[in-house]
């Protein structure tokens, strides 16, 4: 492979990390040159690439990482669930709940009448303790009593409305101040997500905006 020695390292040092051959932590710095072969600032040189790619992530003290990403496939499931098949254990921040006159976006959204009320949610997702998305969803007023302390979809489903097929638009963007919960800096690259999900007879039953980071999420998609 023609190159640059770091460029060609952290070709194979990617190709090791996406079978899992080097593991959760890697070795200290001075024994994995040693082990490859390479002096220290050719490796660093590899690890800084593979770190801007997301593939790395390094913790002052503490050492280098492989970066977990959830990889999601494109069903509808609500986080919960999708973090639980992904092997993470999902947990929840909630930031922000209230019961109040719908937006004219989410009347739109939701095909409310004017003046008609909605369940606001704003949430901090966690998968294994680590921050993977702000979450802010709205719901009809009629379709929960009160705000649930557990997952939303099981709340719902509870209630029989669980939601049958949804919408999704996904773009990029970069962080802002107001993301900075996600533990990045601003000008990092999210992925910002809107969806609407709707019930089997067609209602629209919930409206989200999320904000999930670049280096922890993507999505598969099956074409056929």
């Amino acid at each position: 492979m023609a190159g640059p020695r770091y460029l060609r390292l952290a070709e194979a040092l990617k190709a090791d990390l996406e079978r899992g051959l080097l593991g959760r932590v890697l070795p200290p710095e001075r024994e994995l040159a040693r082990a490859l072969g390479v002096s220290r600032s050719t490796l660093r040189r590899a690890l800084d690439l593979l770190e801007a790619e997301g593939l790395l992530t390094r913790r002052q003290g503490s050492g280098t990482y492989a970066a977990q990403r959830a990889t999601f496939q494109a069903r509808l499931q609500g986080f919960t669930e999708e973090m639980e098949a992904l092997g993470f254990k999902p947990s929840t921040r909630l930031l922000k709940g209230e019961r109040a006159r719908a937006t004219p976006e989410e009347a739109f959204h939701l095909r409310l009448s004017p003046g008609e009320e909605v369940w606001r949610l704003e949430r901090l997702r966690l998968a294994d303790g680590e921050p993977m998305a702000l979450e802010r969803a709205s719901l009809p007023a009629w379709a929960l009593e009160a705000l649930p302390e557990g997952s939303l979809y099981q709340a719902l489903e509870a209630r029989g409305l669980r939601p049958a097929r949804a919408l999704q638009r996904l773009r990029a963007v970069l962080a802002k101040e107001e993301d900075a919960l996600l533990g990045v800096p601003p000008g990092s690259p999210l992925l910002h997500l809107e969806r609407v999900s709707y019930l089997a007879d067609g209602r629209p039953i919930e409206f989200v905006k999320s904000r999930y980071r670049g280096d922890r999420y993507e999505l598969l998609v099956e074409l056929r």
